[in-house]
């Protein structure tokens, strides 16, 4: 009887031990969890114009397989679903993708619907199960929500990440992958904060972060002031064109020709008066720590 009771309590505590494991193993996982960028794959941000020379396009397409077996989906909603005149815009699908099989690449596709509910049929999103890449256009940012948020595509782009793929945009492409749209507004692309509800929610690949780009040749550096001031949770990140964050987890590095613009309203700089970082390619950003980890001089 002693030994069987003997036996009883080892198995129970052996039981005891193997739950603790669990829930302490979960409770790591969980500290660990990236509170800004994806917790796999990764992101390319660009902040507009031409990247010809800066080998952006080219860490894009290693990120997403290659170009021999990568496949990539390139989605130019941004470039607007109705004409100046209201009527639906038809894309030209070899103008589209031309410069993208120029680069070699053997798997690459259109998506483009001005429908939601095209959007959230099986039949649309077949090919982007499939995507390891995709790229959103530059544009106007609210135009891809108008077309995608709330859909089976829009579940389908994050699942992008999930299995380990890349996502990434310039300009427009490049606001919508933050969590909050900045310059949403479907009145002109000079209102950084819309009253617009539903064109306030970007697609959120990138969380607690609000997008700007073109900030060095149209002068928006000190845009995402207001936009910080009134979210101190959120960071502002400011890209120059022919700049890109490359993003992984909770941290990301500078590419390209100039400079981007960290703005955090919760800290204190030196010398600058204003609350933003200013990086260089090369640089190294915590977004969870909100500080500078690689500074390249």
């Amino acid at each position: 009887m002693a030994s069987r009771n003997l036996r009883h309590l080892v198995a129970i505590f052996a039981l005891t031990i193997g739950l603790w494991v669990q829930l302490s193993t979960a409770q790591v996982h969980a500290q660990e969890a990236p509170q800004y960028g994806p917790p796999t794959g990764t992101l390319v941000i660009v902040g507009g114009g031409s990247m010809n020379g800066t080998g952006i396009i080219e860490r894009f397409i290693e990120l997403g397989g290659g170009a021999e077996n990568g496949r990539f989906v390139i989605v130019p909603t941004a470039g607007g679903n109705y004409d100046q005149d209201g009527n639906l815009r038809v894309y030209d699908e070899d103008r589209v993708l031309r410069s993208w099989r120029a680069r070699g690449l053997r798997n690459v596709s259109m998506l483009q619907t001005h429908d939601p509910e095209v959007a959230d049929t099986e039949e649309f999103v077949a090919e982007l199960r499939r995507a390891t890449a995709v790229w959103f256009n530059g544009g106007r940012q609210w135009n891809i929500v108008d077309s995608y948020a709330g859909t089976r595509t829009y579940d389908e782009f994050h699942r992008v990440l999930e299995r380990g793929g890349v996502v990434g945009g310039s300009s427009a492409g490049a606001t919508i992958l933050g969590e909050y749209l900045v310059r949403g507004d479907t009145r002109g692309s000079q209102i950084v904060m819309t009253e617009e509800e539903n064109h306030q929610l970007g697609f959120e690949f990138l969380r607690n972060v609000g997008i700007d780009q073109h900030i060095n040749t149209r002068n928006r550096w000190d845009d995402l002031i207001p936009l910080i001031e009134q979210k101190p949770r959120l960071l502002g990140i400011g890209l120059s064109e022919g700049t890109a964050i490359i993003v992984t987890g909770d941290t990301f590095e500078v590419m390209g020709k100039w400079m981007v613009a960290v703005h955090d309203n919760t800290r204190a700089y030196q010398p600058w008066e204003k609350p933003y970082f200013v990086l260089a390619p090369g640089d190294v950003f915590d977004m969870n720590a909100r500080r500078i980890v690689v500074r390249v001089e």
